[in-house]
């Protein structure tokens, strides 16, 4: 078994049948998860998602007044987590549609209570694995933005002070370690102040 993401995963339910809704949050509870929101249309899920920040959304496709795809693409702009179609339709153009909107797993109508557990176990490490990535991702851009900054701030010294490569870059860090800022910060000014003269 998985394991569990932290705990208690707090999750809201999105499904506009109340028996259902019951089911799925009795069940919940029961393997010992916090239902932290209900909601029966896709404007509420996405309302209730914002307020009580959850987890993990177990949404129905087909709702009232917004469909669960919908719902789903603006939950996770709004806040990123994980989420879990509920629906009892396995057409492919519907599940195609859900994964764009941040669809992590999916739970086919009618489901047995040992399913549950899995499924959002699954979504929960999908949505981790994702957030892992997008982060390393972010990371390298910064990365190469500052290298390139300090580059251009390198180039900049050495051209108006007559200084070599090293000794630009130690002027660099030097400046950086002293106003206690990062060196990214100190290519920048440098880059700003040159551009001025």
């Amino acid at each position: 078994m998985m394991e569990p993401y932290k705990s208690p995963v707090r999750v809201v339910i999105a499904e506009d049948e109340e028996l259902t809704r019951l089911m799925v949050k009795t069940q919940l509870e029961q393997l010992g998860y916090e239902v932290v929101g209900e909601a029966e249309t896709g404007e509420d899920a996405v309302r209730i998602a914002i307020q009580t920040q959850p987890d993990v959304v177990i949404m129905d496709i087909r709702m009232p007044l917004m469909d669960g795809i919908e719902a789903a693409r603006q939950i996770v702009q709004q806040h990123p987590c994980a989420i879990v179609f509920l629906t009892a339709y396995a057409e492919e153009e519907l599940v195609n549609q859900a994964t764009a909107a941040g669809a992590y797993a999916y739970l086919l109508k009618p489901f047995r209570k040992q399913e549950l557990a899995p499924t959002i176990n699954i979504a929960l490490a999908r949505f981790r694995e994702m957030q892992s990535k997008d982060r390393e991702v972010h990371e390298l851009r910064e990365a190469l933005e500052t290298r390139k900054l300090i580059e251009r701030a390198k180039g900049i010294l050495m051209d108006r002070l007559g200084l070599s490569e090293a000794e630009a870059f130690r002027r660099i860090h030097f400046m950086a370690r002293n106003q206690n800022k990062t060196m990214k910060e100190i290519a920048q000014s440098i880059i700003t102040a040159a551009e001025i003269l």
